[in-house]
């Protein structure tokens, strides 16, 4: 669906379609990025630019300023392009904005970049610019919304991506597109056109343990391999910037959470197991031989293991380092 919105922005300012205003707003900032890089590039030649077009700081100015630049007219151009980034700064005073959205200059393409927030949508503000010009939201993937967006982007440039490479990406990078895409773009610098990019590419230029990190770890615990558990372990004690336990604990229990949900469904299908649980197929069989190893009331035992771990990890109730804590943790529940 944002997809689709953007591609429609795109398209109408190609045809020459633009609005007076773009309010770009949301969690993801990403697409706020991309859109206002967007317009920054396209709407003037780069003669027109020099002196009808302008980018102001949230932190810097005012509405009563932004609004005066707004209401210039464009010198020897059809357009002027006005661009507010970190919008959000403005957050207390945005409702000022009101009685210029309701008379936006037409020459003038104002752009807000108002990022991890967004407007009161039963204030008449937003109502104001949904109808005068481009209300934006960009909304947070989520987990396993990011997996296909990292495969459809690479399509994009001309790769795909085996699907453990994905997940270790999305393990390390979390869910910030403008992260996942800075590393995808240095893959694409350094890998030829047609690669399938695999675990070993992320390791070797991202720097990204192939054999050391939450997948596996999870894969090993599921599987019961002590031994290997414990060697992750080790390696997360030695490295602990690189893997807090805070988010080996997380990703744990949502793989634990899943286990849950597995054991529940009726249809245990490959395709049916997907969906159910929002995964790539690839790894239903995880799910499948570590549903052998932990029946359902086990599960319900290791997630409130891991409910006590987090909270030791905060340092309440114990004074455990977190080296500790992870070994305790696996030891319990492998055992």
């Amino acid at each position: 669906m944002c997809m689709n919105r953007i591609k429609q922005i795109v398209d109408d300012i190609n045809t020459g379609k633009t609005k007076p205003i773009y309010f770009l707003m949301g969690e993801e900032a990403y697409y706020i990025d991309k859109i206002s890089d967007y317009i920054e590039n396209n709407i003037l030649s780069e003669e027109e630019k020099g002196f009808n077009q302008m980018v102001l700081y949230g932190r810097d100015v005012t509405i009563d300023d932004i609004v005066a630049n707004a209401k210039r007219f464009p010198m020897m151009a059809e357009k002027q392009v006005v661009i507010v980034k970190e919008a959000q700064d403005l957050s207390r005073s945005i409702e000022n904005l009101v009685s210029y959205a309701e008379d936006p200059q037409p020459t003038t393409v104002l752009v807000f970049c108002y990022k991890y927030k967004k407007l009161d949508k039963r204030k008449k503000l937003s109502k104001i610019i949904s109808k005068n010009g481009c209300l934006f939201e960009s909304k947070k993937l989520y987990d396993n919304q990011v997996g296909e967006w990292i495969t459809s982007n690479l399509k994009g440039k001309g790769y795909s991506i085996e699907p453990k490479a994905s997940l270790m990406l999305l393990e390390f990078l979390g869910t910030s597109l403008s992260k996942i895409d800075n590393e995808l773009q240095k893959l694409a610098l350094i890998l030829p056109k047609g690669t399938t990019i695999t675990p070993l590419h992320i390791e070797e230029n991202i720097g990204i343990s192939k054999d050391f990190n939450n997948f596996e770890l999870r894969k090993a615990v599921g599987e019961k391999k002590i031994v290997k558990a414990n060697q992750i372990a080790n390696y997360f004690t030695q490295n602990p910037k690189s893997n807090p336990l805070i988010m080996t604990v997380s990703l744990l229990n949502s793989f634990f959470t899943q286990l849950l949900m597995y054991h529940g469904l009726k249809d245990k299908g490959r395709i049916n197991v997907g969906k159910a649980l929002k995964i790539n197929p690839y790894f239903v069989n995880e799910y499948q031989s570590a549903a052998k190893n932990y029946p359902m009331r086990k599960v319900a035992q290791v997630i409130s293991l891991l409910r006590e771990a987090d909270v030791k990890s905060k340092g309440v109730g114990a004074s455990m380092s977190h080296g500790d804590i992870l070994k305790e943790l696996l030891f319990k529940i492998m055992h």
